[in-house]
């Protein structure tokens, strides 16, 4: 069987882009994810199943047993089908050559960083450059390969990333901008004039992966730099976090607070006052206000986060 436009997907944000191709562009013929058992080996933030896009849209999904797609089950699949065009979203795996050479016009994903590509390259770069405090963020729709991120780009765009934004924010602004670009490729197919451009003047550098024990909060670093990780691994990340004894305080919500009162008689990570259930905590250059938290044990004046 023939399939002309394939999205590659395993998150909240696949669905999105499924729903706005399916119902603005072009059929989706096929949607590739993975089985909910596989998520038990690989942490997926923000995974939803992708099933039930057959009974909403008529769509045929076919669940992988291997993230990276090289279970028997799809290598077979994609013997006996033939397919056009791939689009990724919210896909975390390299694909391997024997997926990607199925493909007539190949699969093109996204990808991003203040500068451009080779440059950026690697894991949650998104995140990361929340955390680095970034304020732009160059997307790339890319035609993949064998490697990771190469800078094989058909079309970009930029959007800033304001002091306001945290990831959830920021993925707003990214889904804007990759629907205008998956808007430009599917135009391109359409027409047989997909040109891409390999050409860069840029050097590599590489975004390291990201685990949820990299949410932890040192409360000796400045007020900015603790309030860009809360912003970058906001839900559906695990989050930031701090210890309270034995006991973890997951930090979904914070902002810089004060930086002139002076709270020299308080520790680094000590709880200052709370008012209407959120924590003023002092930080080595001022203070932050916690907006909002869990902890399985009530929080008090004079606690210090470690």
């Amino acid at each position: 069987m023939k399939y002309k436009v394939v999205v590659f997907g395993v998150k909240d944000t696949s669905e999105n882009i499924v729903s706005f191709i399916q119902e603005q562009i072009c059929p989706v013929d096929l949607v590739i994810t993975i089985s909910p058992e596989v998520t038990k080996k690989n942490q997926v933030s923000g995974y939803k199943g992708l099933s039930f896009l057959t009974e909403k849209y008529g769509i045929p999904v076919h669940e992988a047993d291997s993230y990276f797609l090289t279970d028997e089950k799809t290598q077979k699949f994609m013997r006996e089908n033939e397919f056009d065009i791939g689009i990724s979203m919210g896909w975390q795996r390299l694909m391997p050559k024997s997926v990607l050479d199925c493909f007539k016009y190949g699969v093109f994903g996204f990808h991003g960083n203040c500068g451009y590509l080779p440059f950026g390259r690697g894991r949650s770069p998104l995140n990361w450059s929340i955390i680095l405090g970034d304020t732009r963020f160059n997307l790339n729709l890319f035609q993949y390969d064998e490697k990771a991120d190469s800078p094989n780009v058909f079309a970009t765009e930029m959007f800033s990333i304001t002091p306001h934004d945290d990831i959830r924010t920021a993925q707003y602004k990214n889904m804007i901008c990759s629907k205008n670009l998956i808007r430009r490729l599917l135009k391109a197919y359409e027409e047989d004039r997909i040109e891409i451009r390999t050409a860069s003047k840029d050097f590599d550098s590489w975004y390291d992966k990201r685990t949820a024990a990299d949410g932890r909060i040192d409360f000796h670093a400045r007020t900015r730099e603790i309030y860009n990780l809360v912003r970058g691994v906001a839900a559906p990340f695990p989050g930031a976090y701090a210890m309270l004894g034995e006991e973890k305080v997951t930090v979904w919500e914070a902002h810089p607070f004060d930086e002139m009162i002076d709270f020299s008689a308080y520790a680094p990570g000590e709880v200052i006052d709370i008012f209407d259930g959120k924590l003023v905590v002092r930080t080595v250059d001022g203070s932050l206000l916690i907006d909002r938290y869990e902890c399985p044990i009530q929080v008090t004046v004079g606690d210090v986060l470690a």
